[in-house]
């Protein structure tokens, strides 16, 4: 779906996606390696669990929300990838553990 351009200068990260060891690029936002990453979506509505992908990109629309390190309902369109990054799409509701 989406295809980053080559930059010799920007070296791989490793990330995990729902568990799975991803690479991404150093500088790439969370939000654009899970447009990469399939299913291509960032969450699931948490009532009608319809998929939701990353749409304005800027911080506006929260559309990208996933967990990110275990904190939940990050707008990953605002956060860059770090190494071993722990990335989790949400599905459904939330389950508050305390």
């Amino acid at each position: 779906m989406f295809k980053p351009l080559a930059d010799p200068a920007r070296r791989a990260v490793p990330v995990f996606v729902d568990g799975v060891e991803t690479p991404a690029q150093e500088g790439e936002t969370v939000a654009a390696l899970l447009l990469r990453v399939p299913p291509h979506i960032a969450r699931h509505t948490p009532v009608q669990e319809t998929p939701r992908a990353p749409y304005c990109l800027m911080g506006v629309c929260f559309d990208c929300l996933a967990t990110v390190d275990g904190e939940t309902s990050v707008q990953t369109c605002l956060v860059e990838v770090r190494p071993g990054m722990r990335i989790e799409r949400p599905r459904g509701k939330l389950r508050i553990t305390a």
